[in-house]
């Protein structure tokens, strides 16, 4: 028990009262507990500076483990499961557990889980990553990586992290149900081009072959595609409770959609399977008949004239820098050929 003193001024009396009375055990607590919420609230109102030390701190883990034992297995996990600590922490430290909280929170949870688990999976069975390979013995360019990602968990969680700390809970809006939706459909993508991917690889008929079945005959990154879909439909579903600068969150998806795009996602693949494939005609037919991104149909993509391609549909030349010139080999035979006439 802790004993209180109140102090009340009467003004119609003109008099000031003084009464004693005792909290209990749990009344102590819940003051001490409202304290520290509120103190937590003045310093970081929403959670950023929080889920930053935290997504630092557990990249910096694992960024330690792989730089000491070489081991580079767990580096997507690290990155899928800290986007669940961020949405579960959030969730729980508030603890106003609004509808819209609590569906976001759990659209994170499930695609985290998902995707790491099919990552741990993925890289378990094939053995190791070669996107480690010139990392694996350079400090400088291990914690470049490390950084990165917890730069890009901490960003892209950013509509969460926001919704969760909101004091705000509007009726369900039509923003709500649209975020959903694309959600949705963005998850089913990512996870069914996945596994018909996974599914291809493992098959060894399949073996030097590159991925043009399912999902893949109408785009040559539907897992992408669905992945920006569902972080748009997340930031899209957290609208309506943004005000001012916590608009600014629309960085989330754009960070992601510009990291896929331009730096370590399309790019990096294409780049890959042009070295591999760019000169098997099949592969060229395929690469100029298939979207990038956006699932289309190979007819209606491959007629489409290029301007378009590039201005709507993302058909960069960044994806073709390393694709083998067609007509190179013959203009050069001819001209050796003329060369020893003369």
């Amino acid at each position: 028990m802790k004993k209180i003193r109140r102090i009340t001024w009467c003004p119609k009396v003109n008099h000031i009262i003084v009464s004693d009375y005792e909290l209990s055990a749990v009344q102590t607590a819940e003051r001490q507990a409202t304290g520290s919420l509120a103190m937590g609230t003045v310093i970081d109102s929403h959670f950023l500076a929080l889920t930053a030390i935290i997504t630092i701190g557990y990249q910096f883990v694992f960024f330690i483990i792989t730089a000491l034992l070489k081991f580079d297995k767990v580096t997507d996990f690290a990155g899928s499961t800290n986007f669940i600590i961020i949405a579960v922490l959030t969730l729980l430290l508030k603890g106003s557990w609004y509808f819209r909280q609590i569906i976001l929170s759990f659209f994170v949870v499930l695609w985290g889980l998902r995707l790491g688990l099919f990552l741990l999976f993925r890289i378990l069975k094939w053995g190791e990553d070669r996107r480690f390979d010139e990392m694996r013995n350079n400090l400088g360019k291990l914690a470049i990586f490390w950084t990165f990602q917890a730069v890009w968990v901490w960003t892209v969680s950013l509509p969460v992290t926001v919704v969760n700390a909101s004091n705000r809970n509007p009726f369900i809006q039509p923003q709500d149900v649209i975020g959903w939706i694309l959600w949705a459909v963005g998850f089913i993508l990512e996870g069914t081009a996945d596994h018909q991917k996974l599914r291809f690889k493992q098959s060894p008929e399949n073996r030097g072959k590159w991925c043009n079945s399912g999902l893949w005959k109408y785009s040559r990154h539907p897992n992408y595609f669905g992945e920006m879909l569902l972080w748009w439909g997340i930031f899209v579903a957290s609208t309506p409770i943004l005000k001012g600068a916590e608009w600014l969150v629309i960085i989330g998806p754009i960070f992601l959609t510009l990291l896929l795009l331009f730096v370590s996602g399309i790019p990096m693949l294409e780049d890959s399977a042009d070295k591999k494939f760019g000169n098997v005609d099949g592969y060229r037919i395929y690469k100029r008949r298939t979207s990038p991104l956006i699932p289309l149909p190979p007819p209606i993509y491959g007629n489409l004239p290029s301007w378009f391609r590039t201005t709507f549909l993302f058909e960069l030349p960044l994806y073709s820098r390393n694709l083998p010139q067609e007509g190179l080999d013959c203009y050069i035979l001819f001209d050796a050929n003329r060369s020893s006439k003369v």
